[in-house]
This record gives structure tokens, sequence and C-alpha cells, in this order.
């Protein structure tokens, strides 16, 4: 018997089996993830604000998988290195850059660390600072680099480039940088980013391409059109800090967190 495949239904296979490989390529294990979401090591805050960080959406997005090598910048409290290090801990590398200069916040992360080896055990810390801590890249290179609510820090200090190159030279050709932060208004002024944390998409993206990367990608996943971004004493007027007290507070919570930007880089493949 003979099988006669026409070349249009084999164009349209290829086509099906690229588009499948690319998405395969973006893809999260989601119902380990969503293991971990629910894991008893997050307390009932943490949890409570998956609503606003989408942390299945967004990884999904930047497209860590379990094997991924992952370094997190400058993770603050812990919030995304509750998920990262358990989700790669049996087939990937976590690996977590604190400021160099900040000691307290070290040892609360090594705290948090060997409180519980069970899912921690094979996480990394190193330091992150310019101008002298700026080499983070692990043997064989980074698959990701990903930075949450960070870049606003780093303006008044000039520090933006250094950074920006520093995960360029961290990661292998053809590795993903991702960024989620605070979005400013199109065209707000520096000054105004300096003193509010909210950033614009153009700067973000004109300070990643001039360390290398080009812009892959950009979501809407961390978006609130609620954020009305006009708040005297900025970004943290409004949750989790809510820096005002008791002024205005439900108002500002039922805004709910800032409104973000979520942007895709990626180190060419040269």
């Amino acid at each position: 018997m003979q099988f006669h495949i026409s070349f249009s239904k084999i164009l349209s296979l290829i086509v099906f089996c690229t588009l499948a490989m690319a998405q395969g390529a973006f893809a999260t294990d989601a119902s380990s993830l969503d293991k971990i979401m629910a894991g008893e090591h997050r307390s009932e805050a943490n949890r409570a604000r998956d609503a606003y960080r989408h942390p299945r959406e967004t990884l999904s997005f930047f497209g860590v998988k379990p094997d991924s090598n992952v370094i997190e910048i400058f993770p603050g409290g812990g919030w995304y290195m509750e998920l990262l290090a358990p989700y790669l801990r049996d087939k990937g590398r976590y690996l977590a850059a604190y400021p160099a200069q900040a000691t307290r916040g070290l040892k609360s992360l090594q705290d948090k660390l060997a409180a519980t080896p069970a899912l921690y055990d094979k996480a990394k810390l190193m330091p992150l600072g310019a101008p002298t801590s700026l080499d983070i890249r692990p043997d064989g290179g980074a698959d990701f680099v990903l930075t949450f609510r960070n870049v606003h820090n780093w303006i008044d200090d000039d520090n933006v480039d250094a950074f920006m190159k520093s995960f360029y030279d961290a990661l292998k050709p053809g590795g993903v940088l991702g960024v989620v932060e605070h979005r400013a208004k199109p065209g707000s002024k520096l000054k105004l980013s300096i003193d509010t944390g909210y950033m614009t998409e153009e700067y973000v993206i004109k300070h990643a391409l001039m360390a290398g990367f080009t812009l892959d990608a950009k979501s809407e996943i961390n978006a609130n059109p609620n954020d009305t971004k006009d708040y005297k004493k900025g970004v943290w007027t409004l949750p989790p800090t809510l820096t005002e007290g008791e002024v205005d507070r439900a108002k500002y919570i039922a805004i709910g967190e800032s409104d973000r930007m979520t942007l895709r880089f990626v180190k060419p493949v040269k």
C-alpha cells in the first residue's frame, strides 16, 4: 500500500511541529509549581500575593523549567525564592544574588535557607554589587537571570548599566533576562522614577539593549489598570508596603499592588 502526502500537508506538519517546540520552550511544569505554591512553607500573606504577582504565568512567560539554571537578583525577603528554589532543586540550579553590602539581608536569607533544608539545601547565594562584585556567572553560564521590582533601586547610584552588563555576562548565548518592574506613565522623568519607584518601559528597554540584549517579548501578566501612579509617597503607598498606614488604607488595598511591566530579553547567539 502506498501513501501520497501533498507538499502542503508536509508544510503544515512542519509548521505545527515548529510551533509545538516553540511553545514547549516557554512552558513551566505547572502541576509541580502549583504544589509548591500551595506548600506549607509559604505564609498566608505570601500566598495572598499570588493574585498580584502571578508567579505561574510569569515564570511560564519567561520560560523557566525544572531543569533550568536560574539566578535571581536581589531576592529581598525571598518571596520568589520560596517558589524557585524548590522548583529547581532536583533537576536545575537556583542561585540568589544578594546585595554585596547588605550583611543583615544576607543573614536573613541564610537563616531562611537553613530553616527548611528539604526545600532549600541546594540553593546558593552570591554577592552582587558595583563596582567590585559584578561577576555572578556560574560554571557554564545561566539559562535565566530574573529580577523582580529592582531596577528602580539602581538609578540613583547610577548602577543600572553595570548590572545589566553583569546579567549579560552571566547568561549563556540564548539565555533570558526576565524583568518585572513597577511601570511609570510613558514619558515620565527619571527624577520621578527615583522618587516614586515607577520606571518607564522605555528606560528599562533602552538600558537592556545597551548591554547587548534583544527585546524578545512583552506581557501584560502583571498589569494593573487601577493603579493611578500619582501617590505622594510613590509605589510604596500600595500593598504590600502601605506606607500611609491607616490613611485611605481600604482605598489602596482595593487598588491592589502596582501596575508592572513584564519584559523578556535574550542574549543573542553569535
